[in-house]
């Protein structure tokens, strides 16, 4: 691979090593190895079911949580662009025909004034075309109301993030995702001086919108809910980007000859988080917002899942302190080995054959690593990764969340266990990212970096092969203490399109 001045100018800029390129090269040679299945976890094996006695002491150990001076973020990743969300919409714009056709379509325009947008988009018609929506519509001018809610010279929702488009509407006004989740952290992340810290991943350009809304708004959500919000901000990093490749696995280049980088995906983030300075952090998607009436069971699993996590972080945190002390019986290492089994779900098949200073260093090494807790749905035939119990590169089986491309679909057994899967990943954690002496963990060291993945893209009519790194809750975090615990439907609603909005539970 020979670089040019140019490239090197662009890497020095982007904060990538020429050892990066070319092992990001040798990624697309080599490809990434599918991983070793012991078993889909279900409630008979990985998932927590919790009773309603259960349900009673993790609500309790976490409202005990935020009532000491511990930090407590929630992380949303919110760069996205929404134009997938509008698809099919700009399929219409450019259709031969100029009336609604599909049943898509059809049902954008039959049910126009539900959405939340409604009113903003009126007024854009009016100023752009002299006449509202309705009016618009009864003439069979179809294309100039989904116009102006795409483009630039109207709403421009075609080029904006989720974040900042209107989902809900409510009687005094009309919310973002953004203030869904203001509002959320107010309800279960709050401290006991009512502080509420929420950070978002933003692309650049962005950003300035969303900190005028946050701006706009944040004030009256903070009186609202008596809370005082610290809301901050992060970009992907540059140095995360990764070079595509062409067919046969040199650098791509465009037209000017200069190497094509893409966004390495959402595992990128892992330093966004990795930044932070926090002791729990709640991570949820920036679309997955339903409106106050229905937010009852969402901030109910949220205190759950913090709770579970937070009562296996003191009890791992108090077994780390009796190791480190030396002053433990042989007893009580029989019952860390049980802990690290039995509620961390961390089985090593070789346990048996270890001498009892062996199995001393493996505990500590198990138990002093981050922890998370994930909610895990049902499985209703979503898209999305789901839970599994996988082999680690060490030899121990522990729980996974895995996307179907890390999965060996050609092997009749995976793809059984795949596709019989009891639950799914809503992208629901709550993650505990300090050791027991009150030290910051260093994240990038526990990202499987075997775990990427490739897919295939083209640029300007040229294929080429793009690199994810790993997934933010998949390799990413593929070294931590993984519990799954099962939470209800209600709480993953997530926009897939537009017309997700019309469900009961965006209305």
């Amino acid at each position: 691979m020979t670089l040019t001045q140019q490239d090197l100018e662009l890497l020095n800029k982007k904060g990538i090593s020429k050892q990066q390129i070319a092992d990001q090269l040798a990624c697309f040679e080599t490809g990434f190895p599918y991983l070793k299945l012991h078993a889909a976890a279900s409630v008979e094996n990985g998932i927590l079911s919790l009773s309603a006695d259960e349900q009673k002491v993790y609500q309790d150990a976490w409202e005990c949580y935020t009532q000491t001076d511990k930090k407590v973020v929630k992380f949303v990743p919110a760069s996205g662009a929404a134009s997938r969300m509008f698809k099919n919409l700009f399929e219409f714009l450019g259709a031969d025909y100029d009336v609604p056709t599909t049943s898509f379509e059809k049902t954008f325009f039959e049910k126009i004034e539900r959405f939340a947008f409604f009113a903003d988009l009126n007024a854009a018609c009016l100023k752009n075309e002299g006449k509202g929506i309705l009016d618009l519509i009864a003439a069979g001018a179809y294309k100039p109301v989904v116009a102006n809610l795409l483009q630039s010279a109207g709403l421009n929702y075609g080029a904006l993030p989720k974040g900042l488009l209107k989902f809900h509407s409510y009687e005094d006004d009309n919310r973002t995702p953004l203030e869904e989740h203001l509002v959320e952290g107010a309800l279960y992340a709050a401290n006991r001086n009512g502080k509420v810290n929420v950070h978002f991943t933003v692309s650049p350009e962005h950003r300035p919108l969303f900190q005028a809304l946050v701006e706009e708004k944040a004030a009256a959500y903070a009186k609202k809910y008596g809370v005082d919000y610290q809301i901050s901000f992060s970009e992907q990093k540059p140095s995360t980007d990764t070079v595509a490749g062409t067919m046969d696995n040199q650098p791509f280049r465009d037209e000017n000859g200069k190497l094509l980088f893409r966004p390495g995906g959402h595992g990128a983030l892992i330093e966004n988080l990795n930044d932070l300075d926090a002791d729990i952090i709640f991570i949820k998607n920036i679309d997955n917002v339903v409106p106050d009436k229905l937010k009852g069971d969402t901030v109910l699993y949220k205190k759950l899942i913090a709770g579970v996590l937070v009562a296996l972080q003191q009890k791992a945190f108090e077994y780390l302190s009796l190791l480190e002390s030396g002053k433990y019986t042989q007893e009580q290492v029989m019952e860390i080995l049980n802990f690290t089994q039995k509620q961390l779900f961390c089985k090593n098949p070789e346990v048996k054959n270890l001498e009892d200073a062996e199995l001393v260093i493996y505990l500590k090494n198990k138990l002093n690593r981050p922890m998370r807790v994930c909610g895990m749905v049902k499985n209703v035939g979503e898209p999305g990764g789901g839970p599994f119990l996988a082999y680690n590169s060490d030899g121990t089986i522990s729980l996974q969340i895995l996307e179907s491309s890390q999965i060996d679909m050609n092997d009749p057994v995976k793809k059984e266990m795949f596709e019989k899967g009891t639950h799914f990943n809503p992208v629901d954690l709550v993650c505990a990212v300090r050791n027991y002496k009150g030290e910051k963990f260093d994240l990038l060291k526990h990202v499987d970096k075997a775990t990427g993945f490739i897919s295939f893209k083209s640029k300007n009519g040229k294929e080429l092969k793009a690199l994810e790194l790993p997934g933010l809750w998949n390799g990413a975090m593929s070294d931590w203490n993984t519990v799954f615990v099962e939470v209800p439907l209600t709480t993953f609603n997530p926009v897939k399109t537009v017309n997700d909005l019309l469900r009961d539970q965006h209305q």
